[in-house]
Parts: structure tokens; sequence; C-alpha cells
């Protein structure tokens, strides 16, 4: 091994704003003392109750990407287990997030883009 994954890092206009977003969807603790790193406007973390970190980094000039469209890649994405995909659609919309596909994985999972654009899909499990 090489390396210990720390947290995911999801550049956006909105450090909060987005961190707020994920913490309803996800659940844990945002910006929770932690010696690996300061958090401040600029910088803002989750700790989720998986023990997974995100991090959102203030980019002012974030662009977001446009799925499936491959001139404005998606960059990454998350994928989140859900048991009721027509349930947790009500709810995630409802925090600002867009659905973006309906259609994908023959009606396992669908994709969907966070207030700052970046694609996440909700997955049944």
């Amino acid at each position: 091994m090489i390396a210990d994954l720390q947290c995911v890092v999801l550049d956006c206009p909105d450090p909060a704003a987005l961190a707020t977003f994920y913490e309803a969807l996800l659940g844990g603790t945002v910006d929770r003392p932690d010696p690996r790193w300061s958090v401040d406007e600029d910088w803002v973390t989750l700790h989720t109750p998986s023990g997974s970190v995100l991090a959102f980094q203030r980019s002012p000039d974030h662009r977001p990407p446009r799925w499936p469209d491959p001139a404005h890649p998606q960059q990454f994405h998350l994928d989140l287990g859900v048991t009721d995909l027509d349930h947790a659609q009500t709810q995630v919309l409802a925090l600002g997030a867009r659905l973006l596909d309906a259609d994908s994985g023959g009606g396992s999972w669908r994709v969907y883009a966070d207030p700052a654009g970046h694609p996440f899909c909700l997955v049944r499990h």
C-alpha cells in the first residue's frame, strides 16, 4: 500500500452550502475537529456516519460538469445506496439536487447533480 484515502474533495463555489446538502443526504458532522486539516470558509469537511470524509473546497471559477457531455466531463461521481429510489429521489430533489437521468441502469439507479453540478447516483441496494 502506498497511500491511505483521507477524503474526497469536491471543488465548488460555496463549500458551506454544499456541505449542508451532503450532511442532509448522508448524515454526519460538518467541520468536526480533525488534526489532518483546518477548516475555514474555503475548506469545509463532512465526517459521515460510515467513516468516510468529504471535503468541499472553494473554487470561485468552478465550472460544473454537464453529464453526459464529454466536453464537460463529470470529473468524479458518488454512488449512494438507497432502499427506495422514489422516496430518496423526493428527498434529494427537496434538498436542491437535479435529476439528470432516470432511465440508467434498468431502473436500478438514477443520476442527479448536487447543487454545485457534481453528478451522483442513487443506487438501489
